[in-house]
This record gives C-alpha cells, sequence and structure tokens, in this order.
C-alpha cells in the first residue's frame, strides 16, 4: 500500500500568500522526515480563497531541492492547458534534479471555467488531453518527436532533458466519467479515482471495468487504483471527527457552488454526472458524510477502512487529502500526518 499526501497549499483566510507557503513547506519537510511515500500536488488556477497551487511543476522542483527520499507526483497536471513540448522539458527537468522521483499524474479537471480563463474551449478537452499525453511520452521516450493532430503538429525536435527514469517516469490517470475507466485500462496505466460522497462501494463496477480492459490489452499485472480521500486522523475519535468538520463541509459548500458553475457553461457533458452529483451534496449533513468516501478517526479507525477498501475495491495506495477544505490549522494537520505516518503506515508496509 503507498501512502501519499494531497496538497493544494490551501489559501489561509486574511493571511498573506507567504504563510500558505511556508506551512505547505513545513509539512512536506515533516513527511519527508516522517518516512511518507509521495507528496502529491494540486494544480488550481483563478480560486485565490481556495489555493495558491497554480503551478504544481514549480513547486515539485523547490520539493526535489529540499527532499532527498519522497516521491514527488502531480494531482493532476491538467494536460489541455498545457503547451505539449513546454510540459515535456519542465516535467523531464523536476524528474532529473528530484534523481528520478517524479510521478506524473494528469487529467482533465472538472472545471469548466478554468478553461474559459484559459481561452481553451472544454467540448475540446478530450482530444486535447489525449494529443498532449501522447506527445509528452514520446518526447521522453524517443530521440526526437514527429507528430501530427488535430491541435499540434511537429517534426523531428528533440526535447531536453530527457527523464532520469527510463523510459519514461511513471504516469498515472485521473478517471472520473465512466469511459474513462476502460480507455485507462486499454492505455495500461494505473488510475486515480476521487472519492468525495456516496459509498467506497460504487467504485466497485468502474475499477472492474478498467481491470477488465487492462488485462484484455494484454498489460501485466491487474492495473493499479489509487484513491485521493478526504482523511483526517486524530488520538479519539470524538477529536478526530469534531476537528475536521468545519473544514470538510466547507468543502461539500464550495464542491456544490462549483458543480453549479459548472453546470451552467457550455461544454459540460451531461454523462459526467455532474446534476446528480449537485442534488447529493447541496443537503449532505455531516454525519452522512463521516459514514461515506472518508477516513476520519483514529489510527485503529483509519486502519480498518483501509483494510476494508483494499479488500472489497482492492485499492494499491491513498492520496490523503488531509485538509479538505483547507480550514484545518496547521499544528493539526501536522499531527494527523504524523500520526499517519507512525501509526498506520507501519501496519502496512
Amino acid at each position: 500500500m503507498e501512502f501519499g499526501m494531497f496538497h493544494q497549499f490551501p489559501a489561509l483566510p486574511g493571511r498573506p500568500e507567504r504563510d500558505a507557503f511556508e506551512e505547505g513547506f513545513a509539512q512536506i519537510d515533516a513527511a519527508e522526515r516522517w518516512g511518507l511515500d509521495v507528496m502529491w500536488l494540486a494544480e488550481l488556477h483563478f480560486d485565490p480563497q481556495r489555493s495558491v497551487l497554480s503551478a504544481p511543476l514549480s513547486i515539485a522542483s523547490a520539493v526535489a531541492a529540499r527532499t532527498s527520499r519522497i516521491k514527488i507526483g502531480i494531482a493532476v497536471q491538467v494536460l489541455p492547458l498545457c503547451h505539449p513540448l513546454r510540459l515535456a522539458e519542465e516535467g523531464a527537468t523536476v524528474d532529473q534534479i528530484s534523481g528520478g522521483r517524479l510521478i506524473f499524474g494528469v487529467g482533465r479537471s472538472g472545471l469548466p471555467r478554468t478553461y474559459e480563463d484559459y481561452g481553451v474551449s472544454y467540448a475540446e478537452s478530450r482530444d486535447r488531453f489525449a494529443e498532449v499525453l501522447d506527445i509528452v511520452e514520446q518526447a521522453w521516450s524517443q530521440p526526437a518527436v514527429s507528430y501530427e493532430g488535430k491541435y499540434y503538429s511537429f517534426k523531428n525536435i528533440t526535447v531536453a532533458p530527457k527523464p532520469l527514469q527510463k523510459p519514461l517516469p511513471p504516469i498515472r490517470i485521473a478517471a472520473a466519467s465512466p469511459d474513462t475507466y476502460p480507455a485507462v485500462g486499454e492505455r495500461g496505466l494505473p488510475i486515480f479515482i476521487n472519492a468525495r460522497y456516496g459509498s467506497f462501494s460504487e467504485f466497485v463496477p468502474e475499477i472492474r471495468r478498467y481491470r477488465e480492459a487492462y488485462m484484455a490489452a494484454g498489460h501485466p499485472g491487474r492495473g493499479q487504483v489509487f484513491l485521493r480521500v478526504p482523511t483526517y486522523v486524530a488520538k479519539t475519535e470524538a477529536q478526530a471527527r469534531s476537528e475536521a468538520e468545519e473544514s470538510l463541509m466547507h468543502f461539500y459548500r464550495e464542491q456544490a457552488g462549483r458543480l453549479r458553475d459548472s453546470l451552467s457553461r457550455a461544454g459540460t457533458r451531461a454523462i459526467e454526472g455532474r446534476a446528480e452529483r449537485l442534488k447529493r451534496i447541496e443537503n449532505l449533513t455531516y454525519d452522512e458524510a463521516l459514514t461515506g468516501q472518508v477516513l476520519i478517526g483514529t489510527p485503529d479507525i483509519v486502519t480498518e477502512r483501509l483494510r476494508m477498501l483494499q479488500q472489497e475495491i482492492g485499492i494499491d495506495g491513498i492520496l490523503a487529502e488531509l485538509n479538505c477544505g483547507g480550514l484545518i490549522p496547521h499544528e493539526r494537520v501536522m499531527s494527523a500526518l504524523r500520526l499517519l505516518c507512525e501509526e498506520v503506515m507501519p501496519r502496512f508496509h
């Protein structure tokens, strides 16, 4: 079981942006000391009340310079908003200066407004994603790039540097819409699943389709599944529940607002289930949230739920979102991180 922390360098209400960076790096330094496997960096744009992490590869370079062991994951690079050659150069640079510790997580993002702000059509996101990923993979693994697509065309371009990891750094893809699961399985790459609300068992059919496609395509193993999940660990169950409540419920309220906004914008596909998800969270209570797709409790409780997830849906690791909603004070995030690393992780390693 791989243990990671999902970090978005949350904005701190009423405090300077510099504080968000200082606290974020302090948590990363602690994760390095305490043996966490991976630090995962978000990519979030134009939402100053939520996050200051808009440039994950820049932050990844800083993490690489101040650590020597922990792997550095991107969760996720929004490929349709990137130029593929520039992205290949910057990602390979991070892999080189980190000594080969980059895990390149990629996705399309579910926020059409970001696409509008960048001047990119959300309706084009699926095709753009495929082109950018194809080009980055070729740039990293081949001597030169030659590509002819709908959005990009290159002839015999050599990207430098190449990644340290050969043939290329590990790539993982975020799966959200139903058709993404078998498509990623056919491609033979691991997937991220974003846990939010409802029951963990809802993922079982989609994971089955992913792994069936993975094996049918002849790839080795069964296909790896990693779960990004709101997580909070404290010494007592009552403490864990009370300390996580304000931030988690703030997250659900904000998420409902983002879903409402997404539904009002062109190019948002109904198949992605936004309307259904909005209905599910608008009236969600905290007690209901605690019985759903979260890991909140003592080290024993979190361990038990993780073992259940291993058995029932076959996860290979987690991206623990230890400050889901961004309102949990730094000292409490540090305490939760220590408990995760020192009292939960050793039971799985």
